[in-house]
Formats: C-alpha cells, structure tokens, sequence
C-alpha cells in the first residue's frame, strides 16, 4: 500500500506540474484569474491526496474549537494565519482544516527559496505563487512585500501560513529560545519558541484591509500512544488533534512596527498559557481566560477519497502493469530496472513528505545575514540589542 501511494502521490505530481508549467507560460500572461482558478484545483488534487491519508486511510481525528461568528467566515476571506511549531504533522492538521473548509488548494506559506527546485512539492509551490525567502533581509522584504500584494489580488479566498516560531519546537531549541528572553529581560515561554517578529511586521502593511487574522492553537495530548508523526499516519495509525482558532481583525494590531512586534510577543505568552492549560486539564480553557467554546469534530470529505481513487485508477493501474512485466520478466536486468523504480518512488515520497515538514519558513533565525541581525524579538522591556 505504501508503494502505491508512493507511486500516486508522485506520478501525479508530476503530471500537475507538467500542467501547471504549461498554464504558467500560456496562460497566467494572458488571464492570470483563469490560470489561478484553474491552479486552485490543481494543487487541491495534489494537496488532498496527503488529507486523504490522514482523514480515510489513518482514521485522524481533528477537534475544532471556534465560536459560530468566527466559523460562518472561514473560507470566504483572506486569512494570515499564526500557529504554533509545535509537532512534525502540524501541517498536515492544518490542511485538514483547510480543507474542511473549502481553502486547501489556496493555501500558501512562507517557504525557504531553495524547496521550490524539489520536484512535485517545490515546482508546485512554485507554480502556485507561494512567498519563497532568501534568509537576508533587505531582499525578504521586498519580496514580501511584492508577493503577497500578488497574493491578495487572487479572486477566491487565500490563507497564508506564516509559522512566526521559524522552526518547529524542539529541546534543544527550546533552551536557546529560554536563553535569548533571558538575556533580553524578555517574558520566557515553556511550549513555544520566542516568535521571530520581522517576517510578521514586513507583511502588515500588504495585509491590511484585505482580511484578517486567524490565531491557531494546536495541541495533542503528550500521554498518547501514538505519538504524531508522519510515518504514524502512514502506518493506519490514527491521531486526536485539538485546534483552537479565534479572528482577529487587522484593527486590533497596532501599525506602529515596535508596537505591533510587542503585540505578536503578547500572543503567544497567551497561546503559551492555553498549551499549558490544555497539557494540565485536557482543553484549552480552564486554565486560561480564554472564553470556553464546544469543540466541533470535523468529519472526513468524499473529495478526498475521491480523488485519491482516480489517481490510483490513472497512475497506479498502468504502472503496476508495467512493473509487474519487469519483474517477472525473468531477465535480470529488467527485474533490477522494476526494483529501482519502486525504491525511487517510495523514497521521493517519503522526501517530498520530509520537505513539507521542514519548509515552512516564516521569519529569521539569530545568525548574521549580510551583515544584518537575522532574528528580532523585539520587547518592549528588552535592554539589550541584538547585534
């Protein structure tokens, strides 16, 4: 079965590219709206086929907690969203949502130049606009700047990830980030890393009035059996996730750029608050003062199923045809040629899938870029500059 998906999952990939490219240079110059409308179901055929993993073949599980006000908009604006980087499968959750909803093939994020050269995944986020980042500032904010007014013109709605964390939470990481408010006089936090505030407050401007904010909490329970990772799902194995999410609009961020860094900073002391009131209670609420809503269960969709069988029919009945007849062949040379290609196609599956895990790149890290501090965690109680 793995090799089956193995050999949908790329095989399809290519033929989206291959068709995107051809939509990118003989029609995007000439009727960028169609080309976007038409691209919107290309990268939902190829961004689903991975839901569809984790909502029909594993059986995961995803509680929503939003109030009715906040659920009536989602799907019918452009949203910036801020999550937390916290599990190997936070993307992956959050395409389940995304889906849910009616946005995944408009989904996009911010993203490390050099993914847009891996075949399937990168070509397709390269087709479809994504934000990619050179890690230098001076450069990023003009790209930013440039991409997301590009973005922001797209007819149907888009939700834009930005992963203000810039990498996903680990120990190790974890102790730097603790070291780095220590240092700054800064309010430390236990389940996030001190969010990196340049990427956000370089996008504001391009943001304002054309959507709003989405907050999204993700928490799974640490105690769980299965643990969340990417090979867990692969394996049937389901997971339980629980995802807050609350509208913010553009108005209550400042416009002040040192005040709306300090206004990220507050938020996610008080994201920090609610992952610890979820790990020691079981929701997001009673540890908090967060306004208690019922967690809606969101149910598997037939697009997904749908369209993981039709690329199976297209791609994986043909193929296994031809394998099999190397195979069996009896010849030597044709049975090592069968093998390679099913090794070939499980491993850039499972390199795909690794590039999605890590690519989500939203800010900027401690290190000097072009002789420019490459991580602002800006306070207004910090005493020290970053050099």
């Amino acid at each position: 079965m793995h090799l089956c998906f193995a050999i949908s999952y790329f095989t399809s990939g290519l033929i989206i590219n291959t068709v995107q490219c051809v939509l990118y240079f003989g029609l995007k110059p000439f009727n960028k709206r169609l080309y976007r409308k038409i691209g919107y179901y290309l990268c939902y055929s190829f961004y689903s086929q991975l839901v569809f993993l984790a909502d029909w073949w594993s059986g995961s599980t995803l509680y929503v907690y939003i109030s009715d006000e906040d659920l009536k908009h989602c799907g019918k604006e452009h949203v910036l969203l801020l999550m937390n980087h916290t599990y190997e499968v936070d993307w992956l959750v959050g395409w389940m949502f995304c889906e849910k909803v009616g946005v995944l093939g408009n989904c996009k994020a911010y993203a490390k130049k050099v993914i847009q050269y891996i075949p399937t995944v990168g070509w397709a986020w390269k087709f479809a606009e994504f934000v990619f980042l050179e890690r230098s500032f001076d450069k990023d904010k003009e790209i930013i700047g440039r991409q997301i007014k590009e973005i922001m013109d797209y007819p149907d709605p888009v939700w834009l990830l930005l992963n203000a964390e810039g990498t996903r939470f680990t120990e190790k990481k974890h102790e730097a980030s603790i070291k780095f408010a220590r240092d700054r006089g800064m309010v430390e936090l236990k389940h996030h890393l001190i969010p990196r505030t340049k990427g956000f407050t370089a996008s504001l401007p391009e943001l304002r009035n054309r959507g709003v904010i989405l907050d999204i909490q993700l928490a799974i329970n640490k105690d769980s059996p299965i643990k969340p990772t990417i090979f867990n799902i692969l394996n049937g194995k389901p997971i339980e996730a629980h995802m807050h999410v609350r509208r913010i609009t553009y108005d209550q961020v400042p416009e002040d750029e040192t005040q709306a860094a300090e206004w990220l900073q507050e938020l996610f002391r008080q994201k920090d608050i609610m992952q610890e009131s979820f790990h020691k209670h079981g929701d997001f609420f009673t540890g908090s003062n967060v306004i208690r809503k019922v967690p809606v269960k969101l149910q598997p969709r037939l697009q997904t199923l749908i369209n993981m069988v039709a690329w199976n029919v297209l791609t994986v009945v043909p193929m296994t045809y031809y394998l099999l007849q190397l195979l069996i062949s009896g010849e030597f040379m044709y049975f090592s040629i069968g093998a390679s290609i099913l090794t070939a196609f499980y491993g850039l599956m499972v390199k795909a899938i690794g590039m999605s895990k890590i690519s989500k790149a939203s800010s900027y890290g401690s290190e000097k870029k072009n002789g420019h501090s490459l991580h602002n965690g800006s306070s207004t109680n910090e005493t020290t500059k970053t050099k």
